[in-house]
């Protein structure tokens, strides 16, 4: 048997799955160049997933970063409606919507939920009314609410591994400093660490880090590579240096996974890729459980 691809229709949009029915079909898969830039496209998306994650948790920046993906949907529209590349109005439109909502939350005395909140509602309200000026085929459009790691092309590898260099290089640098600041700010800026200047340079990498994951894993699901790999880690581990490890190591490893399951089982490779991470979260979550009622 050799692998093949279908497409099924679901809610107007397409998903791309894999029919594999033995490791013969697996191995003969994985000859396609679609293929292979799947695969080192979630590996990247799940090492940069896991080190962005990490300090996304531990700082509280999980609905930061879940209004981000959500509100990239007017970026899309956007380039949709002046017929260019979406990427082009997309990966702008998610770093300043970044930066505008952080400076929001440093300027006014409402709270951070508060304030993504009403931005997040805004964004998506404007979303939708752009989206029925389009007169075309929308089939693209809906794509991005899911995502299809198999339409990742060379441009997107490069851009992942070059945020993935770029934030490693940013954050394992300053990697002191960057711990106590997500473990205290006040005391950060007392002892001389430029808090406000890597506030903005991580909101930055995560806004990007947001906009490349969408075509592959969606609007709704992209927050899943930044919280879950990372919430597991944290359970098994309260040390920072090997939490950030597990977050990275688990981020990978879900990604690959994912998509074996993805080709064995038929199912879209983007939320396989989440299924996976969600179902290592309860094995890691019921095992310190019982870690902790055995102690």
């Amino acid at each position: 048997m050799f692998a093949v691809i279908f497409v099924n229709l679901v809610s107007h949009y397409h998903f791309q799955l894999l029919a594999v029915t033995d490791s013969t079909d697996l191995i003969s898969l994985l000859q396609f160049p679609f293929m292979q830039r799947a695969i080192a496209g979630g590996i990247l998306m799940g090492l940069l997933g896991g080190l962005l994650g990490s300090f996304v948790t531990l700082r509280q920046l999980s609905f930061f970063s879940h209004a981000v993906g959500h509100a990239a949907l007017v970026g899309i529209v956007m380039g949709t409606l002046l017929q260019l590349n979406p990427n082009l109005t997309l990966l702008p439109f998610t770093l300043i919507f970044g930066l505008a909502v952080l400076y929001l939350i440093d300027k006014t005395n409402l709270t951070s939920d508060n304030i993504l909140s009403i931005v997040l509602s805004g964004a998506l309200a404007i979303g939708v009314i752009l989206s029925s000026l389009i007169k075309s085929y929308r089939g693209n459009l809906m794509g991005v609410l899911f995502g299809d790691i198999l339409a990742i092309d060379n441009t997107d590898l490069i851009l992942i591994l070059l945020l993935l260099v770029g934030s490693s290089v940013f954050l394992l640098s300053t990697l002191r400093s960057q711990i106590l600041l997500t473990l205290n700010p006040a005391v950060a800026k007392v002892q001389g660490v430029p808090v406000q200047l890597y506030r903005y340079l991580f909101v930055v990498l995560l806004s990007l880090a947001v906009a490349v994951s969408i075509k592959a894993v969606g609007i709704l699901l992209v927050n899943a590579f930044l919280v879950i790999p990372a919430s597991s880690a944290k359970l098994l581990s309260q040390q920072f240096t090997r939490f950030l490890w597990l977050s990275v190591i688990l981020g990978a490893l879900s990604s690959i996974v994912g998509m074996i399951v993805s080709g064995f089982f038929n199912f879209a490779s983007g939320p396989s890729i989440v299924l996976v991470q969600f179902l290592l979260f309860l094995a890691v979550l019921a095992w310190s459980k019982l870690k902790l009622q055995a102690g």
